[in-house]
């Protein structure tokens, strides 16, 4: 019998709280979960940038056909322009346009697969789908255990003692800026010496990178990731223009290799080039195209980068504003100032979690993790007292 085989899989934890969300008939509900950088009220809008360039893009395309599997050339190039500037003068670097950030990771852990990579190291928790996308393609996850979620801060040492123990050839995860789920960056300092021990055991850098901007401002959450590539000799980096350009729905992304000879460059990329014909052919290139727009006009640039801050400003004035709350028994929130762009994780159990839901109607990761853009106007004073009431409650 046809799929016979096959059993049924769990529904996306996430998912399931998007739908139970938009089902709580409650007036005061509090979306910490998806994703998404929303406005003082609660909104998502398309940036004012993005409008713009779709007006040009409808009144100058001239034709809807294929572009290749490698995508809009243009994006690819001038995202580079800004990723990469002068920073790199020993590496070759090229790249092609993804379906999102997900579709490049997807196509750097084949391509890690197609090498002969075995092993990836990553600081642990992370992203819950870089686990997932790892796994699907065989690759063993060796979890770095180093973060101090209480005190909201990176342990350099016990990431560094973990990493010696990977062989010549391992591969390593690094969040490019503003970590997902913890919001917990490396300093410049630190990244420095990251960046050594990586040559130094001749490791293979993949930096995954969906927030630039959001954190400490455009160059400086570029700095990590110009440092590691600048010492390894070869490595991969994915990107994502979901939250920085707004385009979750448009699915833009790209993946990036740097070599430092053009004939590996142009082997590797035959690669990706063939890995991203099998799997979806050819991008979709409405995204790609807004963001070549914006980044090919100054005015547009300018009017993209002005709400860029605008967005980075909100989320550190929240960051801000939970940190006011202090110590509410065992959480407290005064660290979360330390943190980088959209998201923190706070030390509730899944038995916490679920009693704010179910009390209060404030949602999120079952992890404690908290999308900090999704505070509206007031919400940050409601949680605050959901807070002290869970403390007050006994709730385990």
């Amino acid at each position: 019998m046809p799929f016979s085989k096959l059993t049924s899989q769990p529904n996306d934890p996430l998912l399931q709280l998007i739908t139970a969300f938009s089902e709580d008939p409650r007036p005061h509900k509090i979306d910490l979960g998806v994703g998404v950088f929303r406005d003082a009220l609660g909104l998502t809008p398309v940036m004012r940038a993005i409008k713009a360039a779709e007006e040009r893009l409808l009144a100058s395309q001239k034709s809807k056909s294929y572009l290749g599997p490698e995508g809009d050339k243009g994006f690819v190039k001038a995202i580079a322009a800004l990723l990469f500037g002068s920073s790199l003068p020993d590496r070759f670097i090229d790249g092609i346009q993804t379906p999102g950030g997900t579709g490049a990771l997807r196509l750097a852990a084949e391509l890690l697969v197609r090498s002969g990579v075995k092993r990836i190291f990553l600081a642990s928790p992370t992203w819950a789908n870089h686990n997932a996308i790892f796994r699907q393609v065989g690759l063993e996850i060796i979890a770095i255990p180093c973060f101090d979620i209480i005190n909201q801060s990176f342990n350099l040492a016990g990431f560094i003692d973990t990493l010696a123990t990977a062989s010549s050839g391992d591969a390593v995860l690094l969040h490019g800026c503003c970590h997902n789920p913890l919001g917990i960056d490396p300093t410049p300092d630190e990244w420095g010496i990251i960046a050594q021990h990586i040559a130094k055991l001749n490791l293979l850098p993949l930096i995954d990178i969906a927030y630039q901007g959001l954190g400490s401002g455009w160059s400086e959450d570029a700095f990590g990731l110009q440092t590691v590539l600048a010492a390894a000799p070869f490595g991969i980096l994915t990107y994502s223009c979901d939250k920085n350009f707004g385009l979750y729905r448009e699915r833009t992304g790209a993946v990036y290799v740097t070599s430092p000879d053009q004939e590996q460059l142009d082997c590797i990329l035959s690669n990706i080039l063939c890995l991203a014909r099998t799997n979806w052919s050819m991008p979709p290139d409405h995204g790609a195209a807004l963001v070549r727009l914006i980044l090919e006009d100054k005015e547009l640039t300018h009017l993209w980068r002005t709400e860029l801050e605008e967005m980075r400003r909100r989320t550190l004035s929240l960051r801000e504003d939970l940190a006011r709350l202090g110590q509410v028994g065992h959480i407290n929130l005064a660290p979360l100032t330390q943190g980088k762009g959209m998201f923190a994780t706070l030390p509730l159990s899944p038995n916490q979690v679920e009693w704010l839901r179910s009390q209060h109607a404030i949602y999120m990761a079952h992890s404690g993790r908290i999308n900090i853009a999704g505070f509206r106007d007031g919400d940050v004073e409601r949680f605050g007292t959901a807070l002290k009431s869970l403390i007050a409650a006994g709730v385990a």
